[in-house]
């Protein structure tokens, strides 16, 4: 499993992930757009992303760990860090999910550094429509302004 920061090549990088109820829904929605999703650099947890490799093995997937044993935590330190430009995350509000304090942290981080997050497939399809729009930098006042922390 390759587990190392993907490489940057100016494109935007995108973030998928999908709780085990809904990896088949996004297998199948990169398999109807990956024309579009060849635009982006991928990054996937460790069973998402290898079915995604599987299905469509022309994207450039970089795989983190199992989204359990660290890979929310891996996505989430990317955002953290400025590399991550959109996340796709499929998930289900219908299932228990023993790491759900893990998703909480990586939702908490993309609202904080504000990144373009879709948790179904309507709001996904609108945000590969344009990978330009993802890519083009923040506007100043949102990349100098720091998140607010509170106590």
């Amino acid at each position: 499993m390759e587990t190392a920061a993907p490489k940057k090549s100016g494109r935007a990088r995108l973030a998928l992930i999908a709780h085990d109820e809904k990896k088949t829904a996004l297998v199948e929605f990169a398999m109807r757009h990956r024309a579009a999703l060849q635009n982006f650099d991928i990054v996937a947890t460790g069973t998402t992303g290898g079915r995604l490799k599987t299905a469509c093995p022309n994207l450039s997937i970089t795989l983190m760990r199992s989204g359990p044993l660290g890979g929310d935590q891996q996505i989430g330190a990317m955002i953290a860090e400025g590399t991550i430009n959109g996340l796709i995350f499929f998930i289900d509000p219908l299932t228990p999910m023993p790491h759900d304090v893990d998703v909480k942290a990586l939702m908490r981080l993309a609202v904080v550094y504000d990144i373009a997050t879709a948790l179904n497939e309507a709001t996904a399809e609108l945000m590969i429509v344009d990978p330009a729009r993802l890519s083009d930098p923040l506007p100043i006042d949102r990349r100098e302004r720091e998140p607010k922390v509170t106590q």
